[in-house]
């Protein structure tokens, strides 16, 4: 489905602020608020928006972060994925181009829980290597999590 500057500024509002009332999403829009009801059941309908979600802040998450860069045997995705779902650390996991085939995002309460989560994720089979990024500090989100 296209959208248009309308859209893409409703989804910004609605990103910032899903809870936000439609008169006030109207208004910021400076549309009418059927208007704006219209588009979010257009876009929910049309799978654009997908859902609602918590959000919670960062007293509420993980207090260490770090985002893992692995490198896997020929065939062994399937595998090594399998592996990764099983540890409760790891929270996300995408495939890449380019030296490492899967990035993993990674959260623990403390630098053992995190150490033992990235030792399990080299020890795996089918992984040939890592490396291992520790987040120090956010400069910039915008996935509103």
């Amino acid at each position: 489905m296209q959208t248009d500057e309308t859209d893409q500024a409703l989804l910004t509002l609605l990103r910032e602020n899903a809870r936000r009332p439609v008169a006030d999403l109207a208004r910021r829009l400076g549309l009418a608020r059927t208007t704006v009801q219209a588009r979010i059941e257009r876009l929910e309908s049309s799978g654009v928006i997908s859902g609602y979600t918590l959000r919670t802040s960062a007293q509420a998450r993980p207090p260490l972060q770090a985002t893992v860069l692995i490198s896997i045997e020929p065939r062994s995705g399937p595998e090594v994925l399998s592996r990764l779902r099983g540890l409760p650390g790891v929270e996300v996991v995408h495939t890449t181009s380019g030296r490492f085939d899967l990035l993993a995002q990674v959260v623990a309460q403390t630098t053992t829980e995190l150490d033992e989560t990235i030792d399990r994720i080299g020890e795996a089979r089918g992984v040939r290597s890592s490396e291992s990024l520790i987040h120090l500090a956010t400069k910039l989100d915008r996935t509103g999590q």
